[in-house]
């Protein structure tokens, strides 16, 4: 039942009367009644290494990574063995004020801000997770998702271990916990029964380890701040801090820091090379990079090259805000049809916000993002957007347009047709709720009331995004609009949340 509570934040204690879904901000939010039908990545984690004020690091490094994750949020810090930690619902600077980061103390840090799917927005899956166990406290993040976890979890749980949350992330706790080798081995040993998508943060009293799965299809970076290593799931996060790009965390690789520096080992072979092709059309920041890749400019390719593949006639070219803005620039370059402001997002509603009704959640569409009249009226307009999911986001913003006085609206997406569920990290509906699944271009057209609808080829995004030249698609995993999924795994047995935060 939805109801009205007082709690204070962080805006210095003061009082504010705000709608709940639950006992905690957003807890039980269900991205599929939210007012567009975006996909959501569901993490991201940020991690410091020999640094006096490692908390406060871990503050700004997951405020960078906020679009990643809005719903929760943690800080665990270690300071001479002691583990401190505080985690809950919200935003980050909703979550930590400066009472609660100065209680954070210690030199290394990992953090997390997460999304959830399936209702399962609760405090105790919040991230990191803390546990205590025969070598100690052990602290863990990920972003991402085990695809096996089902089956790992069923075997533990009839061998005894109780498991305190839904969350797969435990499963890795409890692996380490149950083998009687040293942390790090124990580590690799649980990594090598895993199988999906996923960058891990380990800490313990004196150590951090990271970590990418064999086919790399998480994002982890590392930096240097002065003598400090940091970890993050963007390099965005790195800018934010003044810390110095290093490198990425290669697939299957096993980074452990501890007071004798770091060590590069191996948990796995590099399997194919597999990043998630949406990380560059649409979850990434655009001052992000993934393996040197810049964001902005892979998708400024992506609007030239749909420009290439699909030219219309039009008036103006406008994205729909704000990871599609590069691509629309990309497209107004190529074709020299001006690029305008046709639609401008309200930056302060956030992600997810309550409506009691069906009818005023479809006017409620205005309160996050509205057409500019003066812009596109009389115009016939190219309209860029990143995906289509289940086709409600696209037909509310055409109809937008077209409410605004557009007299067309032409329709073009910097990704093929999405087909097919991710069982690596993202939150994708059921396959059944996937427009493209069922329908063919043309009648997804219709479906969104456009005039025309295109979508960018295979072909076109791999060349646009660049990568690796002698790999298998150029080191992305294509498998949302392909079904070519990198991991071997019975997905009919696969847990369908896509994301161990769950």
């Amino acid at each position: 039942m939805t109801r009205t509570r007082s709690d204070s934040f962080a805006n210095g204690g003061t009082e504010v009367e705000r709608l709940w879904t639950g006992d905690y901000y957003n807890e039980g939010n269900n991205s599929k009644e939210s007012i567009f039908d975006k996909l959501k990545e569901e993490c991201g984690v940020f991690g410091v290494f020999g640094h006096p004020d490692a908390a406060n690091l871990a503050y700004y490094g997951l405020h960078a990574l906020q679009h990643r994750g809005e719903e929760s949020c943690g800080i665990c810090t270690s300071d001479d063995g002691t583990f401190h930690f505080h985690r809950g619902m919200g935003l980050v600077k909703e979550v930590f004020d400066r009472d609660r980061l100065e209680s954070l103390t210690g030199s290394q840090a990992i953090g997390h801000v997460r999304y959830s799917t399936s209702g399962a927005s609760q405090l105790g899956n919040a991230q990191p997770l803390v546990f205590k166990y025969r070598g100690g406290d052990l602290a863990v993040c990920t972003n991402g998702n085990l695809v096996n976890e089902p089956g790992i979890r069923k075997e533990l749980e009839e061998a005894g271990s109780i498991f305190q949350t839904t969350s797969d992330t435990e499963v890795i706790a409890h692996l380490i916990a149950r083998s009687p080798k040293d942390i790090v081995e124990a580590v690799k040993d649980a990594f090598a029964r895993l199988i999906g998508g996923y960058a891990f943060l380990i800490q313990t009293q004196g150590m951090l380890i990271a970590a990418c799965d064999p086919h790399g299809l998480r994002p982890l970076v590392m930096g240097k701040l002065g003598e400090a290593f940091i970890f993050a799931s963007e390099s965005c996060a790195l800018e934010t801090i003044g810390a110095e790009y290093v490198r990425d965390v290669q697939p299957g690789e096993l980074l452990v820091l501890d007071k004798d520096g770091v060590r590069e080992e191996r948990f796995a072979k590099m399997e194919r090379r597999a990043i998630c092709a949406m990380e560059y059309i649409y979850f990434a920041r655009p001052d992000s990079d993934i393996y040197g890749v810049n964001l902005h400019m892979s998708r400024k390719r992506m609007g030239q090259t749909l420009a290439q593949e699909s030219f219309v006639d039009a008036d103006i070219v406008t994205g729909v805000p704000d990871s599609s803005i590069s691509a629309a620039i990309g497209y107004a370059e190529q074709t020299g049809i001006p690029y305008e402001l046709g639609l401008i997002k309200n930056k302060y509603t956030g992600r997810t916000f309550i409506q009691p009704s069906q009818e005023l959640r479809e006017k409620g569409v205005k309160m996050k993002l509205s057409a500019v009249r003066k812009i596109v009226e009389g115009k016939r307009v190219v309209m860029i957007d990143d995906s289509i999911v289940r086709g409600t986001t696209s037909l509310r913003i055409v109809n937008m347009l077209r409410d605004a006085g557009a007299l067309e609206v032409h329709v073009r997406i910097t990704s093929p047709p999405f087909m097919n569920p991710c069982y690596y990290g993202i939150d994708t509906p059921n396959p059944a709720d996937l427009i493209a699944s069922s329908k063919t271009v043309e009648e997804i057209r219709q479906a969104i009331n456009a005039d025309s609808l295109y979508f960018l080829s295979e072909r076109g995004l791999i060349d646009s995004v660049g990568g690796h030249d002698d790999e298998y698609n150029r080191g992305l995993c294509l498998a949302c609009f392909n079904n070519d999924y990198p991991t071997p795994v019975r997905f009919e047995d696969a847990k369908l949340t896509s994301c161990s935060c769950d």
